[in-house]
């Protein structure tokens, strides 16, 4: 158990007015635990208070051990997975990790009445929102890769290819290259760019397509998440406008990263750029997303987000321009905030690209 981790998780509770929590999500347990458990329609629960006693809860067919610092109270399957849990807890507020399934939640109340379920996953989101020196290690290394992959991807275009088949080499090559599984890659040609999260269909490459290549995956449980934009064969005035406007709000927003600033005022310093531009209604979705043990996580990087920027956070900057039924563009790099501003951790080439 990481008792770093976990103290700075108490802290968290102490000043959100929370004595006991329950952590339920995967990413959570392993981050505070070092156990990573996919527990599918079983349940499995850690609870925390803030006088220290902290319990882990499980099926048995997890395989779990207790340790000293870690107590451990399985079940099996047919037992009422909470009774035990029930017994645990103290009456009056319980925080509930926004994962957990309601079928336990509502198993829980009917054996305690006397608890009040409120929102729990405050603080150890605040808690992951900050990576510690591993984890940046780990985030550094893992874009690495991802730059490598997406250089090998980008060299397998040609004409007549469908975007599925070079989804599957992406997986492929994350892979080969230690990925934890595959995944959904978004790979999108011409039209298709101007949906965002385009599902990778058998579309063929043509003289002319845009191509976004928005790649990710977790590698040791953490996740690597990048996107660029090249062109095939020929590029037309407006996607070289389109596409170097897109480019600066990316670069832009990134210069204006460092402590204390707030992300909205990062979102928005993208977004002035691309609405000066004349393409502001195209921009549809918020700048980034926290990442870390998932691929999205807290903190959010939109213009509702007026939250200072701290020192060890990572998270992604991703402008887009998506001009429906003929093209979009996308540039996103993963940044980590520094004590003088920021660390970009994609290094694979921003210049526009035709592929010949």
């Amino acid at each position: 158990m990481n008792i770093q981790r976990i103290n700075r998780v108490k802290e968290n509770m102490k000043e959100a007015g929370l004595t006991q929590i329950i952590v339920s999500s995967t990413a959570s347990l392993y981050y505070l635990t070092g156990y990573w458990i996919e527990p599918h329609e079983r349940m499995i629960a850690l609870y925390l208070d803030v006088s220290g006693r902290v319990i882990l809860f499980g099926n048995e067919i997890f395989g779990l051990k207790s340790m000293p610092d870690l107590p451990l109270i399985c079940h099996k399957d047919g037992d009422n997975p909470v009774k035990d849990l029930a017994k645990a807890v103290d009456s009056g507020k319980l925080g509930i990790d926004k994962f957990w399934s309601s079928t336990f939640l509502i198993e829980l109340m009917k054996l305690r009445n006397d608890i009040v379920p409120v929102h729990g996953s405050v603080p150890v989101d605040l808690a992951r929102k900050i990576k510690d020196k591993t984890e940046i290690t780990l985030m550094r290394k893992n874009s690495r890769i991802n730059d490598q992959v997406v250089g090998t991807v980008i060299a397998m275009l040609k004409e007549g290819v469908a975007e599925n088949d070079l989804a599957s080499q992406v997986n492929k090559h994350f892979t080969q290259k230690g990925a934890d599984c595959e995944g959904t890659q978004i790979v999108c040609f011409g039209a298709n760019c101007a949906d965002p999260h385009h599902s990778g269909d058998s579309t063929t490459l043509k003289a002319g397509d845009s191509v976004i290549f928005d790649i990710f995956t977790p590698i040791k449980h953490y996740w690597c998440d990048m996107t660029r934009t090249v062109f095939y064969k020929t590029v037309t005035q407006q996607q070289r406008q389109v596409y170097y406007l897109v480019k600066l709000a990316n670069e832009t927003a990134i210069s204006k990263i460092k402590p204390g600033v707030l992300l909205s005022k990062i979102d928005k310093t993208a977004r002035d750029i691309i609405s000066q531009g004349g393409y502001g209604e195209y921009f549809t979705h918020r700048l980034g997303h926290g990442i870390g043990l998932d691929c999205h996580e807290p903190p959010d990087v939109s213009l509702a987000s007026d939250i200072p920027l701290e020192v060890g956070m990572i998270f992604s900057v991703e402008p887009g321009i998506y001009l429906p039924g003929q093209f979009g563009v996308r540039i996103e790099d993963l940044v980590i905030v520094t004590e003088n501003g920021c660390e970009v951790l994609n290094q694979y080439p921003k210049e526009l690209q035709v592929i010949d």
